[in-house]
């Protein structure tokens, strides 16, 4: 397919037909090795974290367990960063970008690095590496038919396992395929054909994970935060607010990015140095949350995509400087994260977003389902840069009260995209990688996953 053709006749065409029967059968291994990632990090988490303390004799996990731990992650990231093809993956200091899809000899390094990232406790999400593995997965299963498939079908097929591999991971398979979407860029009457292929893969990936779900009993690994209180509609005090927490998301958001920019620098040139120790420093972030606020490490340590829906519900158990010291530490756990290690920066930004809103909720004229919601979308504008994607995840993760806020979260996201865009360093001067970065083969342009 080419962006010259016609639209309406490709679409009618068989090969259109094929191309979609490509992507409904590559949906369903694709989102089964998603599943199986997602419930590997699952219990690998649970076990470095619960079982393997009270294995050795620990009543409950010691305030210190984090430093071994996630030293160990750190370590092993680092190896997997060094020593595999692909550098595991590419890194997310930069913010969410999309990929050529990896080879099939860069996939182990992506999986490796990823999985010591995520079960050891830093702080970030499994959506890039997913992104990454499904579209790669795609690929070497039609390379596998030895079949010659051009280059731009290669693309879609590969987009539409990427779309299997987080069919529900957002919450919805729509959420998913905005991000995708905006994240690449797709417009103009070719993008329903290219759309369509990814929709038909993510759909299939929902009732995969729904079945696995019912055959293993493990969840769906979906985000969602039940038992909200109703919000009826915003005032204009809260339009106050949308403005004050775009300003603040995009100025807090610029220090992060600026922030993971500078520690990336730095791991590009000794990697096997700087990935140790920012694990160090984020659990060192950790045990002083959980020293000065009596809460658990768990609250600074991981995505923070399991940890969103209780924090927002429990958020009265919290006072008011435990939420400021949680959004300090998780904040900059989060931006050592992003420069040292492999993974997605969704989740975080999401959490980052909700306890800023929980702890500016504490003042006058913000209630907190507002407050999350604003937070939510604003910073994940700013850290994303998916104005439209940002919208959806705070508006549709709050079910019957996302319709009611939707617009003070429209109104932050787009203080806070512009006002991001204009407190940070020009587009060029942003992408321009250290001169130090070793040349990555998983980052052609952004023509696939």
């Amino acid at each position: 397919m080419t962006t010259q053709a016609d639209p309406i006749a490709l679409l009618r065409s068989k090969s259109y037909l094929v191309l979609l029967f490509v992507a409904a059968l590559l949906g369903i291994p694709v989102s089964a090795v998603a599943y199986g990632y997602l419930a590997l990090v699952s219990y690998l988490q649970k076990e470095l974290f619960t079982r393997l303390p009270h294995g050795l004799g620990f009543v409950s996990e010691p305030l210190w367990w984090p430093l071994p731990v996630l030293l160990v992650g750190g370590v092993l990231t680092g190896l997997a960063i060094q020593y595999l093809p692909g550098h595991g993956g590419p890194s997310p200091a930069d913010g969410f970008k999309l990929h050529g899809a990896p080879t099939a000899a860069q996939l182990p390094g992506i999986i490796l690095a990823s999985l010591a990232t995520l079960c050891f406790g830093l702080v970030l999400g499994p959506e890039m590496p997913l992104i990454l593995i499904g579209g790669g997965l795609a690929v070497v299963a039609v390379r596998m038919t030895r079949r010659t498939v051009p280059d731009q079908a290669m693309a879609v097929i590969a987009g539409a396992g990427s779309f299997a591999a987080i069919s529900t991971l957002l919450g919805s398979p729509i959420i998913g395929a905005f991000l995708l979407m905006e994240a690449t860029g797709l417009g103009g009457p070719m993008l329903g054909l290219v759309l369509i292929p990814g929709l038909l893969a993510a759909g299939i990936g929902s009732l995969i994970f729904l079945g696995l779900d019912s055959l293993t009993g493990l969840g769906t690994f979906s985000l969602a935060i039940p038992g909200l209180p109703p919000f009826t509609r915003p005032n204009l005090a809260e339009f106050g607010w949308a403005v004050v927490i775009g300003i603040a998301a995009a100025l807090v958001g610029s220090g992060l990015k600026w922030l993971a920019r500078l520690v990336h620098s730095r791991a590009d040139k000794r990697n096997m140095l700087v990935a140790p120790v920012s694990a160090l420093v984020v659990a060192g972030l950790a045990i002083a949350y959980a020293e000065g606020s009596g809460k658990p490490t768990s609250d600074v340590l991981f995505s923070g995509e399991s940890a969103l829906g209780p924090l927002v519900t429990h958020a009265a158990s919290y006072t008011a400087g435990a939420i400021v010291l949680l959004v300090a530490c998780k904040c900059l756990a989060y931006a050592v994260s992003l420069g040292s290690f492999r993974g997605g920066p969704v989740f975080p930004s999401m959490f980052v977003g909700a306890t800023g809103g929980i702890a500016l909720s504490h003042l006058p004229g913000l209630p907190e389902v507002p407050g999350v919601a604003m937070g939510i979308g604003a910073m994940c504008a700013v850290m994303l840069t998916l104005p439209l994607t940002s919208v959806l995840l705070a508006t549709l993760l709050l079910a019957s009260d996302g319709l009611a806020v939707m617009p003070l979260v429209i109104v932050a996201v787009v203080v806070a995209y512009v006002a991001s865009a204009r407190i940070g360093p020009p587009p060029a001067q942003a992408a321009a990688p250290p001169a130090s970065q070793p040349a990555q083969p998983s980052r052609p342009a952004k023509d696939g996953a």
